[in-house]
Parts: C-alpha cells; sequence; structure tokens
C-alpha cells in the first residue's frame, strides 16, 4: 500500500519533539544520530549528537523526523498541519490533552456534524488537526 508520512525537520530538538510526541501518542520510537551513521565522517564533530533519522510508529500512525536539511534555516509552519483521524472519543481527548501542553490551543475541541474536531499548534511549532467520527460509514 502506498502511502504518505510525514518528515518534520528541526534545529537540533529532533530528539527532544520525538520523545515528546511518542509521550503523547505512544509507539515505537527509533533514532538514529549522524555519529551512528555510515555517512558520520561527512559531518563535523559539532553536529554528531544530531539526529539524522527518528521514526514514530504506533499502528496507523507514522511520524518522521531529522535535525538535517539542505539549509541552515528552518521555517515553521503556516502551509501544512498534521492530520489525525482518532478511534475513539477517548483517544482524540487524551492526544489533544497531551499535544497541547506547552503549545497553543487554536480551536479547543468541539462537536462537529457526526463527532469532534479541534486543532493546536504544539510547542515546536507544528500545527496539528484532530478529528473523531462517532459513527463511520
Amino acid at each position: 500500500m502506498t502511502q504518505i508520512n510525514p518528515y518534520l525537520t528541526f534545529s537540533g530538538q529532533c530528539r527532544e519533539a520525538m520523545h515528546f510526541y511518542q509521550e503523547c501518542l505512544g509507539g515505537e520510537l527509533s533514532l538514529q544520530t549522524i555519529g551512528d551513521s555510515p555517512m558520520a565522517a561527512q559531518w563535523p564533530a559539532a553536529v554528531q549528537k544530531n539526529i539524522l533519522h527518528a521514526s514514530l510508529t504506533n499502528n496507523g500512525i507514522v511520524l518522521l523526523g531529522s535535525d538535517v536539511r539542505d539549509s541552515d534555516v528552518v521555517l515553521s509552519g503556516g502551509n501544512i498541519s498534521l492530520s489525525i483521524n482518532c478511534s475513539s472519543e477517548e483517544e482524540i481527548n487524551r492526544f489533544f490533552t497531551n499535544l497541547s501542553e506547552g503549545g497553543n490551543v487554536t480551536h479547543p475541541l468541539h462537536d462537529f456534524f457526526a463527532g469532534k474536531i479541534g486543532t493546536l499548534t504544539d510547542k515546536f511549532k507544528i500545527d496539528w488537526m484532530f478529528y473523531y467520527t462517532k459513527n463511520p460509514s
């Protein structure tokens, strides 16, 4: 099955961000530093502890990340949001509460047609959208 998985880029905060997302969403987290990669010799000593590749998986959730990008400037937000379709009301409440810690709730969870919806920007300036449909078709 072909998939699109979000790949987030951080400026030295990938480890912290991915551990935060694991606490919020659960799942298995894998982190590979630049220094532990076959490409380590190509990078300066100052960035060896930065994350080359991170992967968080939990059932249908796949979230990828890195501290590495082609330019030194990482621009945040505005043009993309991560959307989570939750499987229960408990799950949407838990994910929303956890991810909002230290962030900004832009639209609190509220009833919306046949379910709930809400949006927030987390403490790493990543925009999130949450959906839960009470009676999926």
